[in-house]
This record gives structure tokens, C-alpha cells and sequence, in this order.
């Protein structure tokens, strides 16, 4: 897990620290920082725990700070120094520019919130994880994979892409495949940020942590910058908007494609669910615009399938065939809400149970060990029922009934979906007019 490994890389970079290796504990810092960041993301903990790993992360970034301008300015360990200045003259400092070091802090501390949002460990998305999809999928390996594994192919005026638009209705996959061309593109790095990253109250940052942005996937290239709800930050500009937000979209609008800027290497993957309300010239600048639309029946059938997974259950391939078919109108995001709500009729079935019987199954604790003397609710009149409370029964002898096809129906009859006919139509004319089927 990236927390663990992140305190084992924290208390290297304090050990090294308290020795004086500042060059190699301000790295294991920055280092850790990242584990614990893609902690916060994608591990599961409570809150309070990850308000205290922040706070942490904070002090660790600043003494990583006050590690740069150390080793920066050649600062030796207080021995050294003492051993140099005992006999010379005593020398004056040379004169320095106070606002060129002030501007080159800023932009290092805006660097290093930069980086905060790259992915450290891979999120374990892989293609066939996604269902459908299959021109969005081939075009994201041309722009992502390919150019890494053959450069030799892109050359001339054969070029990769380098703006690629996701769009659709909420809950279809966007941020699901940029999960995937993260775990896919193994050689690139992966800067993932929303429109609160880039957002500043004060006036001229939120230019500069644009700019910061493209200049950090540049020094780090192949790189991909994913941007999330990318309307948010990019709409169309207009007489009632403030002057810092069309600032922000000046910045991007020169940083994407702009004079002097050399983007080879560099993709820039956003997804939106209102593609509508961009601007022109922003959406001139994602070459590629791909609709990704509410999934087909095969691939409903699919995700039925990845989202009940391990779970015990008696559904069979035909039973999945026959959920596939009934829920058309469902998003991705949907299915999985009535897939979750599916799994947990068994936990409600014991909670509502009266009566218990004996059987035998795989062990709770060693699903390898089989146990005559399991527990599981059962209604009074069934064979061998007997009076229990469910408080009553032995953590480790419980024995969950399985998911039933009538528990995935009583979930699908509760659960609507949550795209209607409007959107989709709203979706159909955008990519009529400016965008490609995904």
C-alpha cells in the first residue's frame, strides 16, 4: 500500500536528515509526499486520518523547501563551515537579487503543489478493464502508447495527438479510461488535476500554476495532464465573466498551442460533461473530441459481471445476459450503484433474520478450510431452523447467503438511472456537429 510505503521512505528521509545527507533527504521527502498524496486518492481511511496525513505532508514539503535553498546556496554541514571559517579573512556575501529569489521560491512552491498531483503507483486500470469503448481505447494508445513503444513511427508529419477531448453523460467511463492510460503508459508521467488545483484567489497565481503545469509535463515528458471537469475552467468567455478567469483561459489557450511552445511529448486528456459550454478556441485546441455514450447491452452484461466479481452469488452467464437487457438507459456509474446495493440485501437478509440453521461451507476466516458448523439465516420453516438472534451468532461462523438474480431485480426496481432523454440529446448534437462516436 502507498501509505506504508510512504512511512518507510519518511523515516529514511529523517534519518538522513539528522545525519546532514540533505541532497538524499530532500529527496526520500518529495519522495514520500507522493506515496502519502496517492494515498489520500485512492486508499480507503477515514477522514480524520487523512486530514492528519495532510497536515503531515504539509511540514514534510516545507522542510523539503528549506532542504532546496540549503542545498541550493551549497550550504555545508555546520562542522564544515566551521573548519573553512576558522582561518581565512572573513569574506562578504556576494549580492544577490531579493526579488529574482523570491520569484524563483514561488515558482518552485508552485511546482511542488504541481506535483502533489501526480500519480506516483499505477491506479490498475487495465484496457480490458473497460467495458466497450473500443475507438476512444484505440485512440488514446495512438496518442499515449504508441509513440513510446515506436517512435520511429511519428515522424515527419505523422504526429501523435496531443488534446484529446472525453465528453458525455455523467457516469459513463471518462475518468475510468484516464485510470487506464494511466496504468497503461508505463514510461509516462501521469499529472492529474482539477480546476481547484489551477484556481487561485489571488490575483496573476492562477496564470502562473498554469503555466507551471505545462512547463513541470514538458521537464517531465512523455507526460500526460489530465484535467477533470475541464469546463469548469475553460467555458466560453463572455462580457459577464471576471477578468482573472479570462486570464486562466488566455494561459491555457497559449500553453496548448501557443508560439514557442514546443507540446512534442506532451497530451493533454480532459473529459467534461457539458462539452456545450467550452470555448471555441479551447475546443479548437483538443484535436481529438470523443463521445463516450451510455454503454450497449454487451457491455452492461460486462460490467455486471467486474462489479458483483468475487462476491459469492448464484447468477449465472444468463442471468448477466438478462441484467444486460433490462437496463438499458443505465450508465456506468448506475450499474454499479445497483450492483452495490444488490450485494447488500445477504448482510440485510442476516440482520433481518429470526431463525438460523447448520451448514457446511468454506470458512469465513479460511475460505480454503471447510466447516461443518456454519451459520446461516434461514426462514422458520426451512429443515433444521432454529431460534437465534443474529447479535448471538460467532463472528467467525457466520456464513452469508450468496446473491440471487431477485436480489439484483429488487436493486434495478429501486434504482433509476440517472441520465435522461434531454442530455443524451444534447450529448448526440455536440458530437453530430463537433465530435467523433467513442
Amino acid at each position: 500500500m502507498a501509505s506504508i510505503k510512504g512511512v518507510e521512505i519518511i523515516k529514511k528521509a529523517t534519518e538522513a536528515d539528522s545525519n546532514e545527507e540533505y541532497d538524499q533527504a530532500l529527496q526520500l521527502y518529495e519522495h514520500g509526499v507522493e506515496y502519502f498524496l496517492h494515498a489520500i486518492k485512492y486508499e480507503t481511511m477515514a477522514p480524520k486520518v487523512k486530514e492528519v496525513i495532510r497536515q503531515k505532508c504539509v511540514y514534510y514539503l516545507d522542510r523539503a523547501e528549506k532542504l532546496k535553498e540549503i542545498t541550493g546556496n551549497n550550504a555545508q554541514p555546520k562542522k564544515e563551515q566551521k573548519e573553512k571559517g576558522g582561518a581565512g579573512g572573513g569574506g562578504k556575501a556576494s549580492p544577490s537579487n531579493e526579488s529574482d529569489d523570491d520569484d524563483d521560491k514561488e515558482t518552485k512552491a508552485m511546482k511542488a503543489k504541481l506535483s502533489d498531483s501526480i500519480v506516483v503507483e499505477k491506479p490498475n486500470v487495465m484496457w480490458d478493464d473497460v467495458a466497450g469503448l473500443e475507438m476512444a481505447k484505440e485512440a488514446l494508445k495512438e496518442a499515449v502508447i504508441l509513440p513510446i513503444k515506436f517512435p520511429h513511427l511519428f515522424q515527419g508529419k505523422r504526429k501523435p495527438w496531443q488534446g484529446i477531448l472525453l465528453f458525455g453523460p455523467p457516469g459513463t467511463g471518462k475518468s475510468y479510461l484516464a485510470k487506464a492510460v494511466a496504468t497503461e503508459a508505463n514510461n509516462s508521467t501521469f499529472i492529474s488535476v482539477s480546476s481547484s488545483d489551477l484556481v487561485s484567489k489571488w490575483v496573476g497565481e492562477s496564470e502562473k500554476m498554469v503555466r507551471n503545469m505545462f512547463e513541470l509535463a514538458r521537464q517531465k515528458k512523455p507526460s500526460i495532464i489530465f484535467i477533470d471537469e475541464v469546463d469548469s475552467l475553460c467555458s466560453a468567455r463572455g462580457g459577464d465573466e471576471s477578468e482573472s478567469a479570462r486570464r486562466i483561459k488566455t494561459e491555457f489557450l497559449v500553453q496548448m498551442q501557443g508560439v514557442g511552445n514546443d507540446n512534442v511529448g506532451v497530451l493533454v486528456l480532459a473529459a467534461t460533461n457539458i462539452p456545450w459550454v467550452l470555448d471555441s478556441a479551447i475546443r479548437r485546441r483538443f484535436e481529438k473530441r470523443i463521445y463516450i455514450p451510455l454503454p450497449e447491452e454487451q457491455a452492461r452484461t460486462f460490467m455486471f459481471k467486474l462489479n458483483v466479481g468475487n462476491t459469492p452469488s448464484q447468477l449465472t452467464d444468463a442471468d448477466y445476459q438478462a441484467l444486460g437487457a433490462r437496463t438499458e438507459g443505465y450508465s456506468g456509474a448506475d450499474i454499479c450503484i445497483v450492483v452495490r446495493d444488490a450485494i447488500m440485501q445477504p448482510v440485510r437478509k442476516v440482520q433481518m433474520a429470526t431463525h438460523f440453521r447448520r451448514v457446511r461451507g468454506p470458512s469465513p476466516l479460511d475460505p480454503d478450510v471447510i466447516s461443518d458448523d456454519l451459520l446461516t439465516p434461514c426462514s422458520p420453516g426451512a429443515p433444521g431452523a432454529f431460534e437465534m438472534k443474529w447479535t448471538d451468532v460467532p463472528g467467525d461462523k457466520l456464513l452469508e447467503p450468496h446473491v440471487t438474480m431477485s436480489d439484483m431485480l429488487l436493486s434495478i426496481s429501486t434504482q433509476k438511472p440517472t441520465v435522461n432523454a434531454s442530455g443524451l440529446a444534447e450529448h448526440e448534437k455536440f458530437k453530430d456537429d463537433f465530435g467523433q462516436d467513442g
